[in-house]
């Protein structure tokens, strides 16, 4: 196998909006394809695949492009959050795809990044704090085993190490 960099065909094409080709690449690299839209935003005449549009575009929290969102996307965000106005579309999670039959405008079939219709569940760790110290300590839970199952601040590490050891 070669180690030779690949590029994907579609990546001359510079876009500053995600597209199939993005994901591809996150694909390859292994990323798993969950990210938080930080917030969204309707863009009048914003440049969209060379041309001039009005677009709603959602942000990410992670280091990706922005998403100009469809109507078929759009649709999905709602349904999510409950609400039609794009800046309640705030710190959704969403999962991406790539979609192989997305209807183009020419009237033929393309590939297009699309949104999972069922919101993935992200486990969020609770805050590891004071008031759980007696029962870690009894369990004989190690600063490294709580950090596994909560956020400890380094504050907290140093009081529970304090209060293992006095």
């Amino acid at each position: 196998m070669s180690t030779e960099k690949k590029h994907h065909y579609r990546n001359v094409f510079k876009s500053d909006h995600l597209g199939s080709a993005d994901l591809e690449d996150l694909i390859e690299q292994g990323s798993n394809l969950i990210f938080t839209i930080s917030h969204a935003r309707q863009e009048l005449g914003a440049k969209v695949a060379g041309k001039k549009m009005d677009a709603n575009v959602v942000y990410f929290k992670e280091k990706i492009k922005p998403m100009v969102v469809n109507a078929t996307n759009g649709k999905i965000i709602k349904s999510f959050t409950g609400s039609s106005f794009v800046e309640d579309w705030n710190n959704v999670v969403v999962e991406l795809y790539i979609d192989e039959n997305v209807r183009a405008v020419s009237g033929g079939t393309t590939q297009g990044v699309r949104i999972r219709p069922i919101q993935p569940q992200i486990k969020t760790k609770k805050d590891f704090t004071a008031d759980m110290f007696e029962r870690a300590k009894n369990a004989g839970a190690t600063i490294e085993k709580i950090k596994g199952t909560y956020n400890v601040t380094a504050e907290i590490e140093k009081q529970y190490n304090d209060y293992v050891t006095a």
